[in-house]
């Protein structure tokens, strides 16, 4: 094993090799940064491009301009609230506030750390486990698929607090939005109304898009100031650049953690991206001393999503590399440009074309270093843009979520899709509505749908009393009935407390409403009011 990464090390090394790898940089960190572009269709791109190319070029390009996709999709997050990458939404949770708060230099500085750290713990997983991955995978099958997606949401369901309700409603909602289009297992169009638009269902880039990015423009707009909404002179808003990189070691539990949340779902496919994020988000706000500040500007949130979305990328090569089954949408592309270089997915990867597969692990580590590098060059000037009115924003961010929403898919309905996904993100902030778990039942309904209908017909209902399954299903009722425990032993303390006490108060644990929808979703302050007026 350690000759084979000093194989694929020295492979990377070669000149041409890095070039390439330079060039997959160059192109992931300008497609990072625009909303909606998305790694996986600038993949799809560039595979034409590595036709001439050996294996190990093919992969230090593709592979390098993938990764770092993931990296720098968090900067236009934390700084406008506006995701460049789908997978880049939880970190807009609590990043986008504190940007508002004059900390975007603090932010980013967390973010891109966390992000560097969950990369290097990526690729150690995925060097460590390729050899041992293919079993355990192999011994899970729809009903435990369809289990798992059932844990995803409910953790993301149960962090609306006191608003349960609503997070089951909106849960329920973005069911029916994800059961638009063609029905998978009869072929039957649903809920498409005649509309041929429809048939593919409901692009989950614009809906992201909108719903996160197009909502804050619409606030920004309303509220006729800059992103950020403190008073500043010089350049106050970028010196917390070095606390952030404190905050990522201070907090180093928080990123291990999220790195192996990320690792160990990104190899289930279809549990990547934004559901292993999120729900990695949710384990940071459940372990943390001060939970209610979170989606209000707290740096563990930052961190967490950070680490997960570049460690996630290496856990779902994992099982695209033993066995040919992608992880993810991005690793479905790089199925794809393996084929294309004459490499088969499994034994072959795995002995003769070790040292290739070694050098992938090399590039994820490498390229990382570069991005956060060149990232960290160009703070200051990215900082200083939540200082410009939003008046002057507002027009190129809105052309920017333009083009991300119909460059998705060429079709200018996706453009509709992302305003009416801003209408609904919009009111969701106004009347204190949780997206999150919205998005969520969007992206699972599709693949929950389809685990079910396998496991009913490879068995009937016998799958209920599959172990795993019954494991899996008593997680997911533990996260909905936890919030209740918590809220009624907060309630019992506060009593027992008396009146006068603070924990009695409104901002007890108990009354605290938790809410991981929106940075925006803080008390607004009157000033902001009449600026909405």
């Amino acid at each position: 094993m350690i000759d084979a990464l000093w194989s694929g090390l020295e492979l990377l090394l070669e000149p041409a090799t890095f070039a390439l790898m330079l060039l997959g940089v160059a192109i992931g960190f300008a497609v990072g940064v625009l909303p909606g572009l998305g790694g996986a269709v600038t993949l799809a791109l560039m595979i034409p491009f590595t036709f001439d190319m050996e294996p190990a070029q093919v992969f230090a390009f593709l592979l390098g301009m993938w990764v770092v996709t993931s990296t720098t999709g968090d900067i236009t997050s934390v700084l406008f609230g506006i995701p460049g990458e789908s997978t880049s939404a939880a970190a807009m949770l609590d990043g986008y506030p504190m940007s508002r708060k004059g900390q975007a230099g603090r932010a980013l500085g967390a973010v891109l750390s966390s992000s560097f750290f969950g990369a290097v713990f990526g690729a150690i997983v995925l060097a460590a486990s390729i050899p041992i991955i293919r079993p355990i995978i192999l011994s899970l099958g729809p009903p435990s698929f369809f289990a798992l997606t059932l844990v995803g949401l409910t953790f993301i369901i149960a962090l609306a607090g006191k608003n349960l309700l609503r997070g089951f409603l909106m849960a329920a909602l973005g069911f029916v939005v994800g059961m638009i289009g063609i029905d998978s297992a009869t072929g039957i169009p649903r809920y498409t109304f005649g509309q041929l638009d429809l048939w593919d269902g409901i692009g989950l880039v614009p809906l992201v898009v909108g719903l996160f990015g197009g909502a804050e423009v619409l606030q920004l707009m309303l509220s006729k100031k800059s992103v950020a909404q403190v008073p500043t002179s010089g350049d106050t808003q970028v010196t917390g650049v070095l606390d952030g990189v404190k905050d990522t070691l201070r907090h180093s539990w928080v990123w291990v953690r999220s790195s192996a949340i990320g690792v160990g779902l990104g190899v289930v496919p279809g549990m990547g991206g934004s559901v292993s994020q999120f729900i990695a988000y949710g384990q940071a706000q459940s372990a943390s001393k001060s939970p209610e500040t979170f989606g209000k500007g707290n740096v563990e949130g930052v961190i967490a999503a950070g680490a997960n979305n570049n460690a996630k990328d290496s856990g779902s090569l994992i099982p695209t590399i033993a066995f040919g089954i992608p992880g993810s949408v991005g690793t479905a592309v790089l199925l794809g440009a393996f084929l294309v270089a004459g490499l088969t997915p499994g034994p072959e990867m795995l002995t003769t074309q070790l040292p290739v597969t070694m050098s992938m692990v090399w590039v994820m580590v490498i390229a990382n270093a570069i991005a956060v590098g060149v990232a960290f060059l160009v703070l200051k000037p990215l900082a200083k843009l939540t200082y410009i009115r939003g008046t002057l924003l507002v027009p190129f961010l809105l052309v920017l979520l333009a083009i991300g929403a119909y460059t998705s898919s060429n079709s200018y309905f996706d453009v509709f899709v992302m305003l009416a996904a801003s209408a609904v993100g919009v009111l969701a902030i106004r009347f204190d509505w949780p997206r999150v778990p919205f998005l969520l039942a969007v992206i699972l309904g599709a693949i929950a749908e389809r685990y079910l209908f396998l496991s009913y017909s490879l068995t009937g209902w016998d799958w209920l009393a599959d172990p795993i399954v019954i494991v899996l299903f008593l997680i997911s009722a533990a996260a909905i009935v936890r919030p209740f425990i918590k809220n009624a032993r907060a309630r019992r303390r506060a009593r027992a407390a008396g009146p006068d006490s603070p924990t009695a108060g409104p901002d007890s644990p108990g009354a605290s409403t938790v809410n991981p929808s929106s940075p925006a979703e803080t008390p607004t302050t009157t000033s902001e009011k009449s600026g909405k007026r």
